[in-house]
């Protein structure tokens, strides 16, 4: 069963035969989570780096890489992962070719998980960032295999 995660959005599950699956990130984030013991998966779909609102952060926290991430997580703990088992992939923070970009939300994404991880203690397993392709991703629940497909190919991550 596949469970689509959409723009500013997130999901957790540790349903037999799920996949968590995003669709055309470019600038924004998408980041996947795992605990390989309780098989406990996670998938974001953040649109920006941080709020400048804090009533958009309460009304959606997934929107912002440093609300929503902490959120997943602990949506994750919920269910019995654990923080030091937990195999973190980032994908997205891109670009689009020859269209200016004076906000450089891609580049702006990607140093607030950055920022986020090392003020954690964490780190990235994997990633795929940057660059000016869209991707699409799939975190299987059952493997924690993190597939992408970007321009009618697919490859691991």
């Amino acid at each position: 069963m596949r469970i689509d995660v959409r723009i500013s959005d997130m999901k957790v599950s540790n349903q037999h035969g799920v996949i968590l699956t995003t669709h055309s990130l470019g600038s924004c984030l998408g980041l996947t989570a795992y605990d390989p013991r309780t098989r406990v998966a996670g998938l974001i779909h953040c649109l920006l780096p941080q709020p400048t609102d804090k009533n958009k952060a309460e009304a959606n926290p997934f929107m912002f890489v440093t609300t929503g991430i902490p959120a997943m997580i602990r949506s994750m703990f919920a269910l019995g992962a654990l923080r030091e088992r937990l195999v973190l992939k980032a994908v997205g923070c891109g670009y689009t070719l020859n269209v200016p970009h004076p906000f450089n939300t891609g580049e702006r994404n990607q140093k607030a998980l950055l920022r986020l991880l090392e003020f954690n203690g964490m780190s990235l397993a994997a990633s795929d960032l940057g660059g000016a392709i869209p991707r699409t991703v799939r975190l299987y629940v059952d493997s924690g295999e993190v597939v992408i497909r970007s321009r009618g190919k697919e490859h691991f991550l």
